[in-house]
């Protein structure tokens, strides 16, 4: 953690200055930028859950598609059925 304590007769501007020029020297911002966007690895169970639940979706949708009463809203009722 970075701390910039106020000297004595130091204006904001100058402790904010300050305060920048030790942020950017740590590679605190940069480091922050680079894992911005970076995902969690999913454990192993996790990994599985959602592969059951894609499997169990698709069987629906197939059962659906073959007597001819898939659409959108059908969908949407599927996936409100397996959340629950």
């Amino acid at each position: 953690m970075i701390q910039v304590r106020k000297k004595e007769r130091e204006n904001a501007e100058s402790l904010i200055r300050r305060f920048s020029r030790r942020i950017q020297q740590s590679g605190v911002l940069v480091q922050a930028r680079r894992s911005r966007f970076q995902d969690e690895e999913k454990s192993k169970q996790k990994k599985r859950e959602e592969a059951l639940y894609k499997v169990k979706i698709r069987k629906e949708i197939n059962k659906l598609k073959k007597i001819d009463k898939f659409d959108n809203e059908a969908l949407k009722n599927i996936k409100k059925r397996m959340n629950k």
